[in-house]
C-alpha cells in the first residue's frame, strides 16, 4: 500500500527439544548463518542471533506486515532442524521444541537488545535459560501456564 510505512523490531527465543546441549560450539556460527538466510529469503532483517548450546536467540526488523509470525518462526525451526540432520552433526535426530518466545522492542532499545544477545555467553555463567526466559515473559507481563512453558533442567 502506497504511503504505508512499518518498522518493528522483534526477539525471539526457541529451545532444543529436551533442551540437550545439541548446538556444539564448533558448528554455532555455521548454524548462524543458515539461520541468517532463511531470514533474508523472507525479506526480513537480521540485525542479531546467537546460538546457544540449547536455546537461540534472535533480534530480527520488520519493515512490512506482509509475513505472519507464526509461519516465519516455523520456517526457521523446521528447515534448520533439516538442515542440522542433513549435515548428521550428532547420532539421532534433531528438533526443536515446540513454541517460541516473540518479544517487541522500540528502536531506542536496539542496541541493548544486540549486546544482550550478543554476549549471552557470558551471560548464562550468571543465570540459566528458565531464570532468563521467565525474567522475558515476566518483564513483559506475559501471563503464562508453566506446564506449556519449554521443559527445563537444572544446570
Amino acid at each position: 500500500m502506497a504511503n504505508t510505512y512499518i518498522q518493528i523490531y522483534i526477539q525471539f527465543v526457541f529451545a532444543v527439544q529436551g533442551r540437550q546441549n545439541l548446538i556444539h560450539p564448533t558448528k554455532r556460527e555455521l548454524l548462524q548463518k543458515y539461520i541468517a538466510g532463511i531470514i533474508k529469503n523472507n525479506n526480513q532483517k537480521l540485525l542479531s542471533i546467537y546460538a546457544n548450546p540449547n536455546h537461540v536467540h534472535l533480534l530480527m526488523g520488520f519493515n512490512s506486515l506482509n509475513f505472519k509470525i507464526p509461519d516465519l518462526v516455523r520456517d526457521i525451526k523446521s528447515n534448520s532442524s533439516k538442515f542440522i540432520n542433513e549435515e548428521n552433526w550428532f547420532d539421532g535426530k534433531f528438533n526443536w521444541q515446540e513454541g517460541y518466545g516473540a518479544f517487541s522492542y522500540s528502536k531506542s532499545q536496539i542496541d541493548k537488545v544486540i549486546n544482550y544477545i550478543n554476549n549471552q555467553e557470558e551471560h548464562h555463567k550468571k543465570k540459566s535459560f528458565k531464570e532468563e526466559y521467565l525474567e522475558l515473559l515476566n518483564k513483559f507481563e506475559i501471563q503464562y501456564d508453566e506446564k506449556y512453558l519449554f521443559e527445563f533442567y537444572d544446570n
